[in-house]
């Protein structure tokens, strides 16, 4: 068996994330820097995530795998979401965390936490770098307008700042108005989960926070049209609602859809990845995603995947046939669907690119290979 080679030199890394919680609610972010943490804790480094905590329970020792330094969540700023979260106790363990980082990884957008964070890293001293995941791009609101004064300046103070795609490039680089870090390359990575069960060959999943701009009620409108077609498939919506679940609730009333449709309720990160490895297909719906780490995962676990040309990565999974990309229609996700549950060889083409793809391009070995680069780079400078 090849085993990991020791690192050059063992790094102490911290990375920061708005919010932790056993709903799967911040999604992307929280996914990326646990699968991060964990390849570099595999290669011998020191890594731990801060963020806050939002769940039932106390908060836990560990996240996926990988150390949790949290405090429970509270709502600074009444009406702005994930924004408006913070906790005073979570600046005295960024204070302390920092101090003993050698480089701090900061997930960071337009909230509380982030500004926080690179504040304490400012002060601290200590070299960090920003991934955004496209949550800082241009806006015209005087809130935001007002918060970048301040968070702007800070964000300039990175050793480099991490950009999924282009667009997420040019857009960060007009926030910053000219002056500004490094602006590099990342994509996000996952780990194969080959020992999966096999599909449920009925059920077809939705997996994604309940707002606008994900579209359940493109899935539910596609199931209305499959229901008909394919007697006895099961589709279910999993996902935090964040203001959507009232109307997906009233179209699956109305289109008399309660036997085949229903809202299964949020999930924590590990059930979430063991449920699109239970799926037989998987779809997002959503438009103008920069880089949706569902359908990695849901790639990574042999479950192939209907999604929208207007994502991130919807161009290069279409180009090697990992994925089946549409125009977003109900009816051309229901087409794909259907094809994906009737045609066993294009579901064995497509789960095999998936694979593929989640081995080469979308590796987590990969991204830990530039994280250790971009690291060892900051300590430079």
């Amino acid at each position: 068996m090849t085993r990991t080679p020791p690192p050059a030199r063992k790094l102490t890394i911290r990375h920061i994330t708005a919010l932790v919680g056993d709903d799967g609610a911040y999604g992307g972010p929280v996914s990326v820097a646990t699968g991060q943490l964990g390849e570099l804790r595999a290669r011998g480094h020191d890594g731990a995530l801060l963020s806050l905590w939002r769940g039932r329970g106390p908060v836990p020792a560990g996240v996926d795998g990988v150390p949790l330094i949290a405090v429970r969540a509270r709502t600074l700023v009444p009406g702005m979401g994930f924004l408006g979260l913070l906790n005073p106790r979570l600046l005295r363990l960024l204070w302390r965390e920092a101090g003993r980082a050698d480089v701090l990884h900061l997930h960071a957008g337009r909230d509380l936490v982030s500004l926080a964070a690179l504040a304490v890293a400012r002060l601290r001293r200590t070299p960090y770098l920003a991934q955004t995941h496209g949550m800082v791009q241009p806006r015209s609101g005087p809130v935001a307008r007002l918060f970048d004064r301040v968070y702007v300046p800070l964000l300039r103070g990175a050793r480099a700042c991490l950009v999924l795609t282009e667009e997420e490039q040019c857009g960060l680089a007009a926030v910053f108005d000219g002056r500004h870090p490094p602006l590099l390359r990342l994509a996000n990575g996952v780990r194969a989960r080959r020992g999966a069960a096999a599909g449920d060959p009925t059920l077809v999943l939705y997996l994604a926070r309940l707002q606008t701009r994900k579209r359940p009620d493109a899935f539910v409108a596609a199931a209305a049209l499959l229901a008909d077609r394919r007697p006895g498939l099961r589709f279910v919506l999993h996902g935090a609602d964040e203001g959507a679940l009232p109307a997906v609730e009233r179209a699956i009333t109305a289109q008399r859809l309660e036997s085949s449709v229903r809202y299964g309720g949020p999930l924590a990160h590990e059930a979430a990845l063991d449920r699109l490895a239970e799926a037989s297909v998987y779809v997002l719906p959503s438009v103008d995603e920069p880089f949706p780490m569902s359908v990695l995962e849901a790639l990574a676990g042999g479950t192939p995947v209907v999604m929208t040309s207007s994502c991130g990565i919807a161009a290069e999974l279409a180009s090697t046939g990992a994925a089946l990309v549409t125009d977003g229609t109900p009816a051309a996700l229901a087409d794909a669907v259907e094809r994906l549950l009737t045609d066993d060889d294009l579901r064995s083409r497509t789960v095999a690119a998936g694979h593929a793809a989640v081995a080469g391009a979308f590796s987590l070995s990969a991204v830990a290979d530039r994280l250790t680069a971009h690291y060892t780079e900051a300590l430079r400078q």
